[in-house]
C-alpha cells in the first residue's frame, strides 16, 4: 500500500507520518522543509494534487492552514476547496481510500456554558455525543469542517470512495496537557475531555487508514480514552478495532 499524506510536517503529521514505512508513504507540504523528504503541494491547485496522487493507494489529508476565528475568510474558503481538491483526486487516480482529518469542534456547542469560547466545557457534562447526533460547531474553524464531512458523504455515496473522517480532539503531549492545569478550570475540563495523546494519535490513523470498513462514510471521534470524556468512543472501537491506552484522568493524577 501507498499512502500519501498531506500536510505531513503540521501538527499530526509530524506525529503520524512514522506509521508507516518509508517505501509505502508520500508526504506533502505546502513548502519546502530541508529536514523532511517531502514534496511540496498546493492543495488548492487541483490538477497539481491529481498528479501527485498517481500511484497512489490511500490519501490521509492532513492539510489545513490557520484561518482567522472572526468571521469567514479566503482562508476557510481555500481549506474547503483543498478538501474537495483531495477527494476529486482521490476519484480521479481511483484511490481505495481517503481519511480526513476532521475535528471535535464540529460537535463543540455541547456542554458549553460560553458559545464564544472554542476551548472550554461546562460543568456539567450534561450530552454524550456520538458521530450521530446533531452537528453544533462552535466556530467557523467547525463549519469548515463539517462542510468537508459533507464532501466526504458525496463522494462516498456517489463514487464510491471508502471515506473515514476522524473527529481529531486535542493532540498534546502528556508534559502539555499538565500545563493546562494554570490556566482556567473550564479550558483545562476541556483539555481532560479531548485529549488525543501521541501514541493513541498514531494507533486511530494507522486504523482509519488500514483497517477494513463496512460503511462508508465513516465518521468517528478520535481522542485518548479519556475518564472525564464525553465524545463517545463506541464507534471507532468497533468499526476500526481501536483500542486507545492513554488517559487524561491517569496522566494528571500521576505523582
Amino acid at each position: 500500500m501507498t499512502v500519501a499524506i498531506t500536510g505531513a510536517a503540521g501538527a499530526v503529521g509530524s506525529v503520524v507520518r512514522d506509521v508507516f514505512d518509508e517505501g509505502e508513504q508520500e508526504l506533502f507540504t505546502h513548502r519546502v522543509h530541508p529536514d523532511l523528504d517531502s514534496t511540496v503541494l498546493d492543495v488548492t491547485d487541483e490538477s497539481a494534487f491529481v498528479a501527485a496522487l498517481s500511484g497512489a493507494d490511500a490519501l490521509l489529508h492532513l492539510a489545513w492552514e490557520p484561518a482567522s476565528e472572526g468571521g469567514w475568510t479566503t482562508g476557510h474558503g481555500r481549506n474547503v476547496r483543498g478538501t474537495y481538491n483531495a477527494f476529486e483526486a482521490a476519484r480521479r487516480n481511483g484511490l481505495d481510500r481517503l481519511v480526513f482529518a476532521s475535528t471535535s469542534h464540529v460537535v463543540g456547542m455541547y456542554n458549553r456554558d460560553d458559545p464564544e469560547e472554542m476551548e472550554s466545557l461546562s460543568e456539567e457534562l450534561s450530552a454524550v455525543v456520538g458521530p450521530d447526533d446533531r452537528l453544533r460547531p462552535d466556530s467557523y474553524y467547525g463549519v469548515a469542517k463539517v462542510t468537508c464531512e459533507a464532501m466526504g458523504s458525496f463522494y462516498a455515496d456517489r463514487y464510491g470512495i471508502d471515506v473515514v473522517s476522524l473527529r481529531i480532539g486535542w493532540l498534546m503531549t502528556e508534559a502539555e496537557l499538565r500545563e493546562t492545569r494554570s490556566g482556567p478550570e473550564a479550558r483545562h475540563r476541556f483539555a481532560r475531555a479531548m485529549w488525543l495523546s501521541p501514541r493513541d494519535c498514531r494507533a486511530v490513523v494507522e486504523a482509519a487508514v488500514r483497517h477494513p470498513i463496512s460503511t462508508s462514510p465513516l465518521i468517528v471521534n478520535a481522542i485518548s480514552r479519556n475518564g472525564d470524556r464525553y465524545l463517545t468512543l463506541a464507534d471507532t472501537i468497533v468499526s476500526l478495532d481501536y483500542r486507545p491506552r492513554d488517559d487524561a484522568v491517569e496522566v494528571l493524577t500521576e505523582i
